[in-house]
């Protein structure tokens, strides 16, 4: 039965993308996925090359042609989003402002504009030093990023189920947004990564509480927990209370930041404690997989 792991955070920069690395350097029959599009970073540890590239379709985008726009206006009056320019004597649409929504094309007395798909993005196929990888790249301005980071997992089940690989691991976005939601959902098991601060214990209780939500059992550890030893203790307290399991603690480690400008996963380039410290994570984490 394929198994799937994701990765996520209340928040940024709390060591995501270096977790999901190192878990790859250390998994077997693993298929892998970057689900963080709007964000997109595990790439600068793995350095994937693309085996198929794909475009991404979301969404539709009015265009008006001059030829038979008989300057009426009427698209502009009707617009609420501030979509359609008037300059050098024509009618335009601005598509940072254009929301997709139609009216203009509904309306228009002429028939003048068109409402093609747009490509939103691109997702890729790729081959790593640690197996398959499945990563996207959202368009500037682009929406529907929770579109992507379906089509990303499906991708990689349908891979993973071509290869006869078992497991999933998947690098998921930040907060509890649509992104998130579509990362998690249908998921194995979750693991929440967090960092021993206020504002870190706060995070772990939305992030949880969507895991919840969506029935998705949880695993929790701490990143540099010996910046504040009493806050890591609490937020493990606090992980139980929500039920969910406490698999670890990372130490803070200026190797880890000297991995990532070398392109390497922790295992690959940290300290010993440090690897030491993910691997026992690791083992926790497949445990509780299986």
């Amino acid at each position: 039965m394929l198994k799937e792991l994701v990765i996520i955070s209340g928040k940024g920069g709390t060591g995501k993308t270096s977790l999901t690395a190192s878990f790859a350097s250390l998994a077997e029959d693993t298929v892998l996925a970057d689900c963080d599009v709007d964000a997109a970073d595990l790439h600068l540890l793995l350095q994937p090359q693309p085996v198929e590239h794909h475009e991404f379709r979301s969404g539709n985008e009015a265009v008006i042609r001059q030829e038979d726009c008989t300057l009426c206006g009427d698209c502009m009056d009707r617009c609420r989003f501030e979509g359609i320019l008037y300059e050098d004597g024509r009618f335009r649409v601005d598509p940072v402002s254009c929301e997709g929504c139609g009216v203009c094309v509904d309306w228009c007395p002429a028939k003048a504009i068109d409402f093609p798909e747009c490509i939103a993005g691109e997702w890729f196929i790729s081959d790593t030093r640690s197996g398959p990888m499945i990563h996207a790249r959202l368009g500037i301005a682009a929406e529907n990023s929770g579109k992507l980071v379906s089509t990303v997992r499906m991708a990689a089940r349908e891979l993973a189920k071509e290869k006869g690989l078992s497991r999933i691991i998947i690098d998921g976005p930040p907060g509890i947004g649509c992104p998130v939601i579509a990362s998690i959902t249908g998921t194995t098991m979750a693991l929440i990564i967090t960092e021993p601060t206020l504002s870190g214990a706060h995070d772990l209780k939305r992030v949880a509480a969507l895991a919840k939500h969506f029935r998705v059992p949880v695993a929790v550890c701490v990143n540099k927990w010996d910046i504040n030893p009493e806050m890591t203790g609490r937020i493990e307290e606090t992980a139980r209370e929500l039920g969910a399991q406490p698999v670890g603690r990372i130490p803070y480690d200026r190797t880890v930041t000297q991995a990532q400008v070398a392109g390497k996963t922790i295992v690959e380039y940290g300290s010993e404690e440090s690897v030491k410290a993910v691997r026992e994570i690791w083992e926790n984490v497949d445990r509780l997989l299986q």
